[in-house]
């Protein structure tokens, strides 16, 4: 190996206890860094106060390990965080406020550490995450647009059911609240299930292959059977 005189360090992410991070490992051994220098956090993306993330660029009581010069690695974009507004601001932590550079591995512009005697590296991450933040955010947008159509169509063809308190008049047991269908006025069971907090994130890592059905199920405390469900449903809305 070269020498050189800075440190070379790798950061990867699995978002539940349950995720391999082998892939992201191997991925760190294949651009020869040592396995001391392999921060690994198992968490989920939504917040950057991670544990071993914390160790490399440091909190408001700790100093970092990263030092100006040196070279952070990460298998893709998305093992940093999953919000494209605290990528941006984390980066430019690192790469201005520390002085370190960044490589992606994945997606080769993403890397400062090229042409280190000029702005032309950084200029261009700074660029290509700014694009990748505008996409990612119009994404969300088409996404939820579609999602409210898709609701707004299913209530349109199954009248949304509504909850009646005149159980004497439906020949129910006082007390008891049934879902009622407008057209027929006949109960048609139980309310629709809902998408918990953590859905979205959870589904594309599922889909991915990153976490099995049974993982996802179990992080987003659903059955097998609403789980498959909402699924379905957030296909056909997608």
């Amino acid at each position: 190996m070269m020498n050189r005189d800075y440190e070379v360090y790798f950061y990867g992410r699995t978002s539940t206890k349950e995720q391999n991070e082998a892939r992201q490992i191997e991925a760190a051994h294949e651009q020869g860094i040592d396995s001391r220098r392999i921060f690994i956090d198992k968490i989920t993306g939504k917040t950057f106060d991670r544990p071993q993330y914390n160790l490399l660029v440091g909190t408001h009581t700790t100093a970092p390990l990263l030092r100006r010069g040196d070279l952070l690695v990460i298998l893709s974009i998305d093992r940093l965080g999953r919000n494209y507004g605290e990528i941006m601001k984390e980066w430019r932590h690192i790469t201005q406020e520390i002085g370190a550079n960044i490589k992606v591995i994945d997606m080769p512009l993403l890397d400062t550490s090229k042409g280190n005697d000029s702005l032309d590296s950084r200029f261009v991450a700074d660029l290509v995450l700014q694009i990748l933040s505008y996409v990612a955010n119009k994404e969300l947008e088409a996404n939820k647009a579609r999602r409210d159509a898709g609701y707004k169509a299913m209530e349109t063809q199954c009248k949304a059911v509504k909850r009646v308190s005149n159980d004497k008049a439906r020949g129910k047991a006082a007390g008891q609240d049934k879902y009622i269908s407008n057209k027929t006025g006949n109960a048609v069971g139980r309310p629709q299930a809902q998408y918990p907090d953590g859905w979205e994130e959870t589904y594309q890592e599922w889909k991915a292959g990153q976490i099995t059905a049974t993982a996802a199920m179990k992080q987003l405390g659903l059955t097998r059977n609403t789980f498959y469900n909402l699924s379905k449903r957030y296909e056909q809305t997608a």
